[in-house]
This record gives C-alpha cells, sequence and structure tokens, in this order.
C-alpha cells in the first residue's frame, strides 16, 4: 500500500493576509449576526465586575462599619446581572453555533465543487484520505473551532478590561503589581504558533493516512482475507498510530507547560497583593472593602487567564486549518474550459491526433508523436502490450489529461478551444471496471441522461441486455444495487455501464478493456450489449482480446508509446514478422 505524495500542498504557499481574504466571501454574508454573537460578549465578560465591584460597599458598610443600614439593593443587583448575564450567554452560543454552521456548510460545499471539477492527475496524487480531511474535517476545526474560540476570547477580554477598571479603582498601586505580572503571563503565547505549526501538520498527514487506511481496508477486504494480509495491514495501521501518539505527546509537551507556569505566576502576583495590600491598609490608604474587592476582581481576572493556554491553542489550531482551506480553495483546475470557448455540437467528419506526446511527469514519456485520424462514424481499434498507452491515448480525448505536445483536434478545433461541458457531452466512456454509486439500477442508468423518457430508458435496458435480469427483481428498475454495484455480478456491473452510455446517445463512444475482466459466458452477453452501442458512432476500442477487434475498421498496434502498425485486421496478419501478427498468434496459437 504504497504512500502517494501529498501534492496537495505543493501549491504556492500564500501571503499571511491573503488566507482571509480567500475566507472572506463565506463570512461576508453573516457578518450581522457574527458581530451581534460577538457584540453580546462584551456585556457578558464585563458583568464579571459587578460582584467584586460590589463587595466594596458591603465590605466598608456591614462588615468593616457593622452599620445596620446595609445596602439591601446588592445581592438583589447581583442575582440580576447574573440573569442578565446568562441570558446574553445563551444568545451568544446560539448566534455562534448558527454563524459556525452556516459558515461551516458553504465552505464544505465551495470544497466539495471544487473537488469535482479538479482533473484526474489530481487524484493520481493524492491519496483518498489526505483529500477527505483536507476537504471535510479541516473545515469543521476551522469554522466552528475559531468561533467558538473567539466567542470565549471576547468575552474574556472584556472580562478582563472590566476587572482590570475594578483593580485600578480599588488601587491603583495594586493594580500595577497585578498587571505587571498578567502581561508576564501572557508573554510566551506569542512564541505558541511557531511551536505546534509543524505538529499540527504532521498530524493532519497522519490523519489522513488513517482514513486511507480504512478506505483500503473496506474496498480491499477480500484481497487482504486472500492474501492473509491482516497481519502486515494491522502493522501498518498500528505504526501510524503510533506516530499519532508521539505527535499527541510532541503536542502536550509543547502547549501543557502553560497552564501550571500560568498558575505558579498567577499565585506570585495574588501572594504580592496581599503582602503589599495588608500594608496598604494598615497605613490606611485603602480601606478593607477596597482589599476584599481587590481580591475578588483578581482572582476573577487569573482564573481564566489559567487556562487561556488551551484555548489559544485551539485557536491557532483553527486558523492554520483556515490557512490549509484558503491554499485549497485557491487551486485552479488545470484542466479547464478556455475563455469563449467552443461549444461542439456534435461530431460531423474527423478526430485528428497530430503528432501528439505525453508524460505523466517529466521523467518518463508514454506517448511518442502520435498521429491518427478517425472519420467520423467509423471504429478504430487500439491493441498493443501492456503499459504501451493505449489506455493513455483515449484519456487524452475527453481531457482526463492534456497533451504535452501536438494537438487532439475534432471536426479541426483544438479539445482545448473546446468547452468541456460540450466536449464530454459528446463523448461516451465505458471502463474495465465502470464505476457504479450506490443507489438504484435506475440511478445509475440515468446519470446518462438525467431527463431521459421511459422509452429512452427502456430502450437502453433492451441494447443492454438489461430486460430480463430488471424483470426478474422484486422492485425491478429500483433495485438497491449497493455501493459501487457491490450486488452485481461483473456483467451484470458492465451492462448498467453500457445502458447509461447507451441512453447518453453520444456521437463518440470509447470502449476501455470493456470486456477484459469478464468471463466467456459474462463477455459474450456484453459484447453483444457493445455492438448495439457502437451503432452509428465514432468508436474508439481498447482491446486485450483480438477476437472482439477483428471487424474494426482500423487497428492501431501501439507498443511503448508509439505506433508501430495500422491496418484491417486481415492486412495486419499478413505482415510478416509483425507486432499485431504475434499478438494475434500468442491467442490463438492452441487453434
Amino acid at each position: 500500500m504504497a504512500k502517494k505524495d501529498k501534492k496537495i500542498n505543493e501549491s504556492p504557499k500564500l501571503p499571511f493576509w491573503q488566507h482571509y481574504q480567500i475566507m472572506w466571501p463565506f463570512v461576508k454574508p453573516y457578518m450581522f449576526r457574527a458581530f451581534l454573537a460577538i457584540a453580546l460578549c462584551i456585556p457578558i465578560g464585563a458583568l464579571d465586575a459587578v460582584v467584586a465591584l460590589a463587595l466594596k460597599p458591603y465590605m466598608d458598610v456591614v462588615l468593616v462599619d457593622k452599620s445596620d443600614q446595609s445596602p439591601a439593593y446588592i445581592p438583589i443587583l447581583i442575582v440580576a446581572f447574573t440573569f442578565v448575564q446568562g441570558a446574553f450567554n445563551y444568545s451568544a452560543t446560539y448566534l455562534n453555533a448558527w454563524v459556525g454552521g452556516k459558515i461551516t456548510t458553504d465552505v464544505k460545499r465551495a470544497l466539495f465543487k471544487k473537488l469535482l471539477f479538479l482533473e484526474p492527475s489530481f487524484y493520481d496524487k493524492n491519496d483518498s484520505g489526505h483529500i477527505i480531511q483536507r476537504f471535510s474535517a479541516d473545515v469543521d476545526v476551522a469554522c466552528n473551532g475559531l468561533i467558538d474560540n473567539i466567542r470565549l476570547f471576547v468575552s474574556r477580554i472584556f472580562s478582563s478590561l472590566s476587572l482590570v477598571g475594578v483593580l485600578i479603582y480599588n488601587s491603583w498601586q495594586l493594580s500595577i503589581i497585578a498587571i505587571l505580572v498578567l502581561v508576564f503571563a501572557l508573554m510566551p503565547l506569542a512564541r505558541l504558533r511557531r511551536m505546534i505549526k509543524g505538529v499540527i501538520y504532521k498530524t493532519v498527514q497522519e490523519n489522513s493516512t488513517i482514513l486511507t487506511n480504512y478506505n483500503e481496508t473496506y474496498h480491499g477486504n477480500k484481497t487482504i482475507a486472500a492474501y492473509n494480509l491482516q497481519k502486515q495491514t494491522y502493522h501498518n495501521y498500528s505504526n501510524v498510530i503510533g506516530r499519532l501518539f508521539k505527535l499527541s505527546i510532541k503536542m502536550v509537551q509543547r502547549t501543557a507547560w502553560m497552564t501550571p507556569m500560568l498558575h505558579i505566576v498567577a499565585s506570585v502576583g495574588i501572594g504580592g497583593v496581599i503582602g503589599v495590600g495588608s500594608y496598604l491598609i494598615v497605613n490606611g490608604t485603602i480601606t478593607s472593602g477596597n482589599f476584599v474587592s481587590f481580591i475578588t476582581a483578581l482572582i476573577l481576572l487569573y482564573n481564566p487567564i489559567k487556562n487561556i493556554g488551551k484555548n489559544f491553542s485551539a485557536v491557532q489550531v483553527s486558523f492554520l486549518a483556515i490557512e490549509r482551506i484558503a491554499e485549497i480553495l485557491d487551486l485552479q483546475p488545470q484542466i479547464s474550459s478556455s475563455k469563449g470557448a467552443y461549444i461542439l455540437p456534435a461530431v460531423n467528419r474527423e478526430i485528428c491526433f497530430n503528432d501528439v506526446s505525453f508524460s505523466y511527469n517529466p521523467d518518463v514519456e508514454i506517448l511518442k508523436h502520435i498521429n491518427l485520424k478517425v472519420k467520423a462514424g467509423t471504429t478504430v481499434a487500439i491493441v498493443g502490450n501492456s503499459g504501451g498507452g493505449k489506455s493513455t491515448i483515449v484519456s487524452l480525448l475527453p481531457r482526463f489529461y492534456d497533451v504535452c505536445s501536438g494537438q487532439i483536434t475534432i471536426d479541426g478545433y483544438d479539445v482545448r478551444d473546446i468547452s468541456l461541458d460540450s466536449l464530454r457531452k459528446n463523448i461516451a466512456v465505458v471502463f474495465q471496471d465502470n464505476f457504479l454509486f450506490s443507489g438504484t439500477l435506475r440511478d445509475n442508468i440515468l446519470m446518462g441522461k438525467p431527463d431521459a423518457t421511459e422509452y429512452e430508458l427502456n430502450q437502453a435496458l433492451e441494447m443492454a441486455y438489461l430486460k430480463d435480469f430488471v424483470s426478474e427483481q422484486d422492485k425491478g428498475l429500483d433495485t438497491d444495487i449497493g455501493e459501487r454495484g457491490s450486488l452485481l455480478s461483473g456483467g451484470q456491473r458492465q451492462r448498467v455501464a453500457i445502458a447509461r452510455a447507451f441512453i447518453k446517445n453520444a456521437p463518440v463512444v470509447i470502449l476501455d478493456e470493456a470486456t477484459s475482466a469478464l468471463d466467456n459466458k459474462s463477455e459474450a452477453v456484453v459484447q453483444k450489449a457493445i455492438d448495439n452501442l457502437m451503432q452509428d458512432r465514432t468508436v474508439f476500442v481498447i482491446a486485450h482480446r483480438l477476437s472482439t477487434v477483428q471487424n474494426a475498421d482500423e487497428i492501431i498496434v501501439v507498443n511503448d508509446g508509439e505506433i508501430v502498425e495500422r491496418g484491417s485486421h486481415k492486412t495486419l496478419l499478413k505482415i510478416e514478422n509483425g507486432a499485431y501478427r504475434a499478438l494475434y498468434n500468442a491467442q490463438f496459437k492452441s487453434k
């Protein structure tokens, strides 16, 4: 199970400010509610000072002077302010959850849309776990985590400001000590981002590998059982989990020291205030009420500061997730429609490959100077050795990949100048291992033409030799086929794919090893369905079994990325020591 290179991260790093510029359109529609939620945090925090402030007159009048004229309104005010604070807190929590959920939903939609339009080479370079992590999991961390922590930070900032006001009101001398200690306590937070960035990045990578392991175990369960790979698979998974554990411990090492450090610093501040405060009370600079009110405000101020390290770490994690999301949103598909692209109505004349060369990476050239002209309505078969580039040739036509040099034209138009939508609307593809989506037979067939009539649907079933199979099912076309068509046989899956291609009614059909994975009985039925699909269309057939291509108008033999022979079946068999003849003899020598 080879690990793919994480090419997502190879995009140019954006400036710090540009990450948030990219995210701004997702926040803008909900700014009023977001600001309202933040505004509600101001009184939530500020009202923390009420209790501390109220203690001064209460202490001076009742406990020190022992007056019977006690300010009875103070307990009532404390309860009233606490009730108001609770109502604001609920409102802020609700608004934050609503805004966070909306932004998360919008960002996930944008990322999924981005994912749908990225070219196949993107999927070649990034494994499924990495894509799930970057396109889904990061969003929850970024949006919900950040908004929750911003609410907490705003309330604590204004709580701190109001409490500092109470400190200064009661004793400016003691306030100097308290504020100096506070500044000293918060200084290490400036280094936290640099300390955790690398650990978070590696954790994201390993989490994506975990997701890939689950995906591979699910889809490869039969292979794992057949080759007794349970121990090896478990070993791979265990290694990743072990690395994640080490990273989590490293994260603790780099962040957990903050809480005890802040506790110690806070205790130094409280100790210093008690020592100096006692002196100020004795010499009459402040009253006992001032001192009790000051100490209460100080404790209320220091308590959240002790735990701010955890919250600050969470905020940094969210900011880093936002940066990763912004980099993905900034990705541009390498294959897209050009400005003012031509809308291809049909394929009327010919498809030409003019001196086409291609490579998946610069080190290995897959196709070398391919020249091919296919007239509309004819069938061309492409055969040759495995890995010679047969499937690559037909992958270039619908622009799954773009040529490295040369050009492919349809009716004289370069495919790069044709809109992607109209280009692919004119091409139907039947792969060797066709992907069927979870759902019903009807759902999968109608993907070829969602607005197809019942007549078109029935015709597709008949031409794909599916009618009898569908009639045998209790639910008919509404029969569930399982994930990836797991409840169907190989031949049934291929016929569903052929029905999907047939109902699309595209003028160009690509058959990429469409029968190579089937047994003889299944192949015979599927081949009949394919023959129906090929009628009156321009067809590219990639085949390993030469019996399926003998009637093609032209057979192209491709070896090691080059066209080495071309002609009809009979013509190619006459070539002494020819490549096609060698392939034919290898397959039919027993006959």
